[in-house]
């Protein structure tokens, strides 16, 4: 038992760690910038489609520095989901140690799925207004 809680310490702390040097990392980037050495989205560079992840560097970027207007228009979908998925990110967390991981509720995951597909077609729409904000 005494291992299990040392392993699961462990894993959180790390996971921590990586969380804020991610933040800092996106932080002191900018991802507007068309000059940022931070990863451009894979499916955006082959296909040229936004996905429903797309801009979710710019969003944390926007976050950090307190632009909530400027979050909204990298990826509403994602801003709005943020609660639900960090909450099913504690709940992976919060476990007992030795507890295996609770599976995401069927209904949710398919929620989340469908939702974000149909973000996904919505947001490749001729005209869409919610466009990222970019500077040169």
């Amino acid at each position: 038992m005494d291992v299990a809680r040392r392993v699961l310490g462990t894993r959180r702390r790390e996971v921590a760690i990586g969380a804020v040097a991610v933040c800092v990392i996106v932080m002191a980037g900018d991802p507007h910038s068309s000059r940022s050495r931070l990863p451009m989205c894979p499916v955006k560079l082959v296909t040229g489609l936004d996905c429903p992840g797309c801009g979710g560097l710019r969003l944390t970027h926007d976050l950090l520095h307190g632009d909530l207007r400027a979050a909204m228009h990298d990826n509403a979908f994602l801003l709005t989901c943020t609660p639900v998925l960090a909450a099913l990110a504690l709940r992976s967390f919060a476990l007992r140690p030795g507890a295996a991981p609770a599976p995401v509720p069927p209904r949710v995951a398919y929620t989340l799925a469908s939702a974000a597909m149909l973000w996904m077609f919505v947001r490749n729409l001729p005209g869409w207004p919610l466009k990222p904000i970019t500077r040169a």
